[in-house]
């Protein structure tokens, strides 16, 4: 059964840096594709970053508006997903959640939650203070 668990959230500072972790049970970051999201109150689920395995190789893909400030780190022995966010700004504050869906059930976009599908954590709360 594919779980994932977040951890790390917490308070920064702004422009500060935090780490969230997620780790994967069942499964391993070779076969599936994953991904960290995050939600903002009262709004759905942003993708901030997907990462997926093909030929040997691990592909990073960034939305904008973290890709200078955010990156993803996979650490395999541990199966566990990194998330180093850096300079973070109000606007970063909010719940982040890492998924996952099986390489054969992903073609380039993430399929609808309504496919059941995904596989989500219980999501990490995070706060930007001044």
């Amino acid at each position: 059964q594919v779980q994932l668990v977040e951890s790390g959230g917490g308070v920064a500072h702004l422009g500060g840096s935090l780490t969230l972790s997620c780790a994967a049970h069942g499964f391993t970051f070779n076969t599936h594709v994953a991904g960290w999201f995050r939600q903002f109150p009262g709004k759905g689920r942003e993708g901030i970053a997907t990462i997926s395995f093909s030929g040997g190789h691990r592909f990073y893909a960034y939305a904008d508006s973290i890709a200078d400030r955010f990156h993803v780190s996979i650490d395999d022995v541990r199966t566990t997903m990194y998330l180093h966010m850096t300079a973070l700004k109000p606007e970063d504050a909010g719940t982040y959640f890492c998924a996952a869906v099986a390489l054969t059930n992903f073609n380039g976009e993430w399929p609808e939650p309504s496919t059941g599908l995904v596989s989500w954590g219980e999501g990490t709360p995070v706060t930007v203070r001044l």
